[in-house]
């Protein structure tokens, strides 16, 4: 299957010629890799130049988005401008971060997946973050998500759900559409990628209320978003993060933000995110 990569980068020197080079040296060599250099000031360019002299089917697209680094909204309008440049053909599309290792048969192993199982409409293995000298998984989210760090789609699937949306919540929007159009999601423990960079630290005060945000414009309804609020503050050590997840939800209601989904795939979203709490409690 031929899959094509994109990975948005902003300010990442000190990282992305590891991930640069742990997709040289895959088993099975991507298409294409559209480098998007998001108005870097450091030297980022430069490396991904460098790789681009030195591989064909890699290039670089230079924009200019905000420098503020707001979650969801800067890394997918600099994805989706790599994606108009994406002039070719593919099975698979691929949003990568450019603070990855990958293990060498990564691309080999997902792509096997899509070709065996017909239904599967996103693919992908799992975050590792170092502490104490060792790799450990990044905990964030439950195993049968992937993280937004590593998406790899089917095309069918990517157009079906209308590609990437560029909000706080894109990476959790997707597979909850694609399971709307009845596409399955896949994980592989195997996968180990080494994450460079832990999630969310380079995020801003003025991201604190985009989560809850996010619960809004995915129709979650309060009820929802306090449990998933409250879960994630957990998850994430912060119990103070609880507060600021439910005032983004209720100054996003107030403001009558704009859905991401339709009020029928909203309805299936609520359906599916109880049916999930009620068999984690009959589990237990």
């Amino acid at each position: 299957m031929e899959i094509c990569i994109i990975i948005p980068s902003y300010n990442e020197e000190k990282y992305i010629e590891r991930t640069l080079n742990s997709l040289i040296n895959q088993t099975l060599a991507p298409k294409k890799v559209v480098l998007v250099n998001d108005n870097s000031i450091d030297g980022s360019e430069e490396i991904m130049n460098a790789f681009a002299k030195a591989y064909s089917y890699i290039s670089v697209v230079n924009t200019k988005e905000t420098s503020q680094h707001l979650p969801g909204s800067k890394v997918i309008n600099a994805f989706n401008v790599g994606l108009k440049h994406l002039n070719t053909s593919f099975d698979i599309i691929c949003k990568f971060d450019a603070d990855l290792i990958f293990p060498d048969d990564y691309l080999e192993k997902i792509a096997t997946v899509f070709e065996e199982n017909p239904k599967a409409g996103m693919v992908g293995g799992f975050c590792y973050i170092e502490s104490k000298d060792t790799w450990v998984l990044e905990n964030l989210t439950n195993k049968d998500h992937i993280r937004g760090a590593l998406k790899a789609y089917r095309k069918e699937c990517f157009e079906q759900i209308g590609g990437l949306k560029p909000a706080m919540g894109w990476d959790t929007v997707d597979e909850l559409l694609a399971k709307y159009h009845k596409w399955e999601i896949q994980t592989l423990e195997e996968l180990q990628v080494k994450h460079l960079k832990p999630t969310g630290n380079t995020y801003t005060k003025a991201a604190k209320y985009k989560q809850g945000e996010a619960f809004y414009r995915l129709r979650y309804g309060f009820i929802l978003t306090t449990i998933a609020s409250f879960k994630l503050a957990i998850r994430k050590g912060k119990v103070s993060f609880f507060l600021d997840y439910v005032k983004g939800y209720l100054r996003a209601k107030r403001a009558k933000k704009e859905h991401l989904v339709s009020e029928e795939a909203g309805t299936f979203i609520r359906s599916l995110r109880w049916k999930g709490i009620k068999s984690k409690i009959f589990k237990s």
